[in-house]
């Protein structure tokens, strides 16, 4: 089972950093989104493959059409947070507030409901599980939140899962599809998304895909964009991770998808059989986080 992803946000959405922290900071940059969705619309349309977007409450606010366009286009939407903020940097109730206003500003563009969601950087950790209770609370019935390996903003490893799971929390259960890892000589790393999909050599992405029962895919629409200025302030190591490689990702991905079949989430979720998944338990660690917090 191979999922392609999106995650639809703009080139300076970047992660805690201090020139594009917050909805105020953003304004300051010129919007490259159209451009760069479009090259991701009009290689899927060439390729006939499904996908699903995370898109940001914040896009759909602002840039209504093109969130209706890839609706109307047959894609799945789904929300990747309101204001594209690390949720373990928020409370559970700053938490339930964006979500709240992510899941609204979708539907309402789109007249679709939101089932699927996934945390920006995908942090949800052992700080802060109860994001899953939450998510659950508001109608979310699909998570692709959980990294299970250690990474620069958490991951979740103590969630041994290379398949998708379910997530037990107090308000019920969670449909989980975590990122997909692979293993070479004992190390445990990703290798179909992002950063880690710019940085590999194809051949080895091949091979990997290949080798792979399940796959999780996530790109961002400026993963394609050789041409989008430098965020200011980066660091070395932040701007090699943020620009290395984007120059010959759009052929890789074409490659990739010219190769292999990807569903998108709700193909995938129909495939399984969920009542013979494995179950993980969260509710201890859930009890735990909330009370440190307390």
């Amino acid at each position: 089972m191979r999922i392609l992803t999106f995650d639809i946000e703009d080139w300076f959405h970047v992660l805690d950093h201090t020139s594009t922290r917050s909805e105020s900071d953003w304004g300051l940059f010129p919007s490259r989104i159209y451009k760069n969705v479009h090259r991701v619309l009009d290689l899927l349309e060439r390729y006939r493959t499904p996908a699903t977007f995370f898109c940001l409450g914040w896009i759909a606010e602002r840039y209504p059409s093109l969130v209706r366009e890839i609706s109307d286009c047959g894609y799945e939407i789904a929300s990747h947070s309101h204001t594209h903020q690390l949720a373990y940097k928020q409370s559970r109730g700053e938490f339930a507030k964006d979500l709240d206003r992510s899941i609204k500003t979708l539907q309402d563009v789109t007249g679709q409901r939101v089932r699927a969601f996934r945390a920006p950087g995908f942090s949800v950790t052992t700080e802060n599980p109860w994001v899953v209770d939450v998510l659950v609370e508001y109608g979310i019935e699909i998570d692709c939140s959980i990294f299970p390996v250690m990474r620069s903003h958490g991951g979740f490893p103590e969630v041994k899962a290379s398949e998708p799971v379910l997530l037990l929390c107090n308000n019920g259960t969670l449909k989980e599809f975590p990122m997909s890892v692979a293993t070479i000589l004992g190390f445990r790393f990703a290798f179909s998304g992002g950063g880690y999909f710019r940085l590999l050599p194809y051949p080895l992405i091949r091979r990997l895909s290949r080798d792979s029962d399940y796959m999780m895919t996530y790109f961002h629409p400026r993963d394609f964009d050789p041409g989008q200025p430098l965020v200011p302030g980066l660091g070395l190591l932040r701007r090699f991770k943020s620009y290395y490689g984007l120059g010959s990702a759009s052929t890789k991905l074409e490659w990739l998808l010219g190769e292999f079949d990807f569903i998108d989430l709700a193909r995938a979720d129909k495939k399984i059989d969920w009542s013979r998944e494995r179950v993980v338990d969260l509710r201890e660690t859930i009890t735990k986080s909330v009370g440190r917090i307390g």
